[in-house]
C-alpha cells in the first residue's frame, strides 16, 4: 500500500521535494499550491544565483552551510537532466579597501570548512583579468568559480513537469485552510477545494510556512519577510561576465551586479526587514531603489542611463526565527515535516533539501522507500524560436506553421512557442489562463516594450486554447482579469 504525501507549496523547495519523492514506488505524491501556477511565490523574484557555499557560518547556520554546497553540486546534474537555462560564470567578492581583505580571509576560511573547492583570493591584476570593466577602485577579490545562475521560475516549471511525468499529482489554485490531526498523527489537509488525505504532510509554504505549522499545532518559529528591490535593464546594455558582490555586511550579501541568464544587466537587492503581516508587500520604493543604484555603482560605475531600465521589481525572502533552515519531522504531529525559513541560499540548496526530506521520511517516519525501476530523470526544454538555427526554423514551420508567426517582436517569440507553453501549462494542471504563465515559459512580454505589442495576441491565444472569453483571461490569476467594464463591446457586430 502506498503512503500518501502532501507537499504544501510549489516553489523551488516543494517542487524539488516532489521530484525526488517521485522516484519511489510506494509513495503517492500530491503537490498543493494556492497560486494558479508553480513558482509564483518566493521563487519568482530573486537574484537567481547558485551560490558557492562560502557565506554561511557552519556554527550559527549548520543546515544552510551543509545544504548549500550539496545543492550547488546537485544543480550541475539537474540543469543537464531538465534542460534548465543556466550559466557557470563564477563570482567575485570585491575588495574596495584594505580592511575588506580581513572579511575575505574569513570567507575563504569558512568556505574551506564548508567544503567549497577552488576558491582563492586574487590580486588587482587578476581581478581585472577576470572582470575587465570592474570599478577601477577594486584592489582584489575573493574568486569563487563554482557560482552560477539559473532561471528560477523556468527551473521550478522544469522540475514540476518532470515530477508530473513521474506520477506526481498537482493541485493548483488550491489553498490549505487546515491540517487534520488525529491521536497525534497526520490524516490530511483541508483545502478550499476539499480534503486531501495524507499520511505525510510536508510544509514548504515559503513566507506562510509558520501559518501552516500553526494549523498542525506547531508554534515555535515565526517567519518575517525581508524585501529586496531590483533594477532590470534592456538586453542591449552590457553587463559583467562574472557575478559581482561587494564585501558582505552582517545582514546582507550586498548589492549584486550581474548579467542574468537571459542577457539582461540586473542590480540588487537591498535588504529591508518587514513585519510578519506584510508578506504580500512587493511594492518598490524610491528610497530603496536609489539605495540599490548607488550600491551597484560602487562596483559597476558605468551604469547606463535610466531610459535603459525596462523594469524594477521587489522580491521577499522568508526570514525564520534563528536564521537557519528549519527541516525536521515534528514529534507533536507524527507525519508532519517542516521545510520552513528557506531564505537565501534556498534556491541553491533546494535539491539537497529534497534529499534531506526523503531521508527524514525513511529514517524518522519509518517508511522504507522503494525506488521505481523506470523513473525518468529527463525533461525536454520548451522550444524557443529565438534559439533556433535557420534550418531548425524551417523544420519547425514545416511541422507547425504557427512557428512562422512572430508574436513577441522584442524577444522573437513565435505563436508556436506560445501554443507549446499552453500545452505544457495544461500538462501540469494550470486551470486559470494567465499571461504570466506564458511569460515565464517563453519570455514573451519581458522585452523592451514589456508586452505592449504582444499581450493582446497572447490573450487571444489563451482564450482560444482554454475555451473562455478573452476578457476572462487573467494577467496573474483570479482577480487580475484583463477585461474591465463593457469590454465585450469590442466583439459585437453592431459595435
Amino acid at each position: 500500500m502506498k503512503a500518501k504525501v502532501a507537499i504544501i507549496g510549489a516553489g523551488i523547495s516543494g517542487a524539488s521535494i516532489a521530484r525526488v519523492l517521485s522516484r519511489y514506488e510506494n509513495l503517492e505524491v500530491h503537490l498543493i499550491e494556492k497560486a494558479p501556477d508553480v513558482g509564483w511565490g518566493v521563487s519568482k523574484a530573486n537574484t537567481a544565483l547558485i551560490h558557492g557555499g562560502y557565506d554561511d557560518d557552519p556554527e550559527r547556520y549548520p543546515t544552510r552551510a551543509k545544504l548549500c554546497i550539496k545543492g550547488n553540486r546537485l544543480w550541475h546534474q539537474w540543469v543537464k537532466e531538465l534542460e534548465i537555462p543556466h550559466v557557470w560564470n563564477g563570482a567575485l567578492i570585491v575588495a574596495l579597501k584594505d580592511e575588506d581583505f580581513e572579511e575575505l580571509e574569513r570567507l575563504l576560511e569558512r568556505g574551506h570548512r564548508n567544503g567549497v573547492p577552488e576558491m582563492r583570493i586574487v590580486d588587482k591584476d587578476e581581478v581585472f583579468h577576470l572582470e575587465p570593466n570592474l570599478t577601477r577602485k577594486a584592489i582584489g577579490a575573493l574568486w569563487v568559480p563554482i557560482v552560477g545562475q539559473i532561471g528560477p521560475i523556468p527551473a521550478v516549471i522544469a522540475i514540476v513537469e518532470n515530477a508530473v511525468a513521474n506520477g506526481v499529482k498537482t493541485h493548483l489554485g488550491t489553498e490549505v485552510v487546515g491540517i487534520k490531526i488525529e491521536n497525534g498523527e497526520v490524516k490530511g489537509v483541508e483545502t478550499n477545494n476539499g480534503f486531501i488525505e495524507a499520511d505525510v504532510v510536508i510544509n514548504a509554504a515559503g513566507l506562510h510556512a509558520d501559518e501552516i505549522a500553526k494549523m498542525a499545532g506547531i508554534d515555535y518559529f515565526e517567519i518575517h519577510p525581508r524585501k529586496g528591490e531590483y533594477w532590470l535593464f534592456d538586453d542591449d546594455v552590457p553587463g559583467p561576465r562574472r557575478v559581482l558582490f561587494p564585501t558582505p555586511t552582517p545582514i546582507s550579501k550586498g548589492i549584486v551586479v550581474t548579467t542574468e541568464v537571459s542577457g539582461h544587466l540586473m542590480i540588487g537587492p537591498n535588504a529591508q526587514d518587514l513585519p510578519p503581516k506584510e508578506k504580500e508587500n512587493l511594492a518598490t520604493t524610491r528610497e530603496g531603489l536609489e539605495n540599490v543604484w548607488e550600491g551597484a555603482k560602487k562596483l559597476w560605475p558605468q551604469l547606463p542611463p535610466r531610459s535603459k531600465v525596462i523594469r524594477t521589481f521587489a522580491g521577499l525572502r522568508p526570514e525564520p526565527t534563528g536564521g537557519d533552515f528549519i527541516i525536521k519531522a515534528e514529534e507533536e504531529a507524527w507525519g508532519f515535516i517542516n521545510v520552513a525559513g528557506i531564505r537565501s541560499p534556498g534556491l541553491t540548496s533546494a535539491p539537497a533539501i529534497a534529499y534531506e526530506v526523503a531521508g527524514i521520511i525513511q529514517r524518522e517516519l519509518g517508511i522504507n522507500l522503494e525506488k521505481k525501476s523506470k523513473w525518468n530523470p529527463y525533461r525536454r526544454e520548451i522550444s524557443h524560436f529565438f534559439m533556433m538555427t535557420p534550418e531548425q526554423v524551417n523544420e519547425a514551420i514545416k511541422r507547425n506553421p504557427a512557428y512562422g508567426k512572430i508574436v513577441c517582436r522584442c524577444n522573437n517569440v513565435s505563436e508556436g512557442d506560445i501554443l507549446e507553453a499552453i500545452e505544457r501549462m495544461k500538462f501540469i494542471g494550470v486551470k486559470t489562463p494567465s499571461v504570466d504563465s506564458v511569460k515565464f515559459r517563453t519570455k514573451a512580454t519581458t522585452g523592451t516594450c514589456q508586452g505592449s505589442f504582444c499581450r493582446p495576441k497572447i490573450i487571444q491565444l489563451l482564450a482560444r486554447e482554454y475555451s473562455v472569453e478573452p476578457w476572462k483571461v487573467t494577467l496573474k490569476g483570479m482577480g487580475s482579469e484583463v477585461g474591465i467594464g463593457d469590454v465585450k463591446s469590442i466583439l459585437r457586430r453592431d459595435a
